[in-house]
């Protein structure tokens, strides 16, 4: 999996608009889904989701996302979970100083936002912590929830 997360990161610029793409559809399909009931589809679309998520972008399930805002690169896969930049540690050669045979996600996440319109403005803007209440549910089916909820969640 790590291969294709280098992957994605190296192709943020296309699967970026290919996730805008997605975002869309989801909007359009809100009311079904809504009807449909947000719980019902939680464990299917949390299955689709880490099956896609997890092959592409080596996903942790964290249930709050922020890829769109680092690159595509998932500040989860970081040892340490660091959530907004690099922890200081980064060896020379890019590499973690806990895991010295991998990039450090930080390193891939500012490379993909680079890549990304916008995408360098994104990753400068502060996330908030992960809520350990999320693990393992759908940031897809969170975000359209709080939109219905009208508390403006990330698109």
């Amino acid at each position: 999996m790590y291969a294709a997360r280098l992957w994605s990161v190296r192709h943020a610029r296309g699967l970026a608009r290919v996730y805008k793409a997605f975002e869309a559809a989801l909007v359009t399909l809100s009311p079904l889904l809504r009807r449909i009931g947000y719980d019902r589809l939680e464990r299917p679309v949390a299955a689709s989701e880490r099956a896609v998520k997890g092959f592409l972008f080596d996903c942790q399930m964290c249930g709050r996302c922020v890829l769109s805002s680092t690159g595509l690169s998932c500040p989860m896969n970081c040892p340490k979970n660091i959530r907004n930049g690099p922890c200081g540690g980064v060896r020379d050669d890019g590499h973690c100083e806990v895991k010295p045979e991998m990039r450090c996600v930080w390193v891939d996440a500012w490379n993909g936002a680079a890549r990304i319109p916008g995408g360098l403005h994104a990753i400068q803007q502060l996330q908030p912590p992960v809520d350990h209440r999320l693990k393992g549910h759908s940031a897809w089916l969170r975000v359209l929830r709080e939109r219905d909820a009208g508390t403006g969640g990330p698109a």
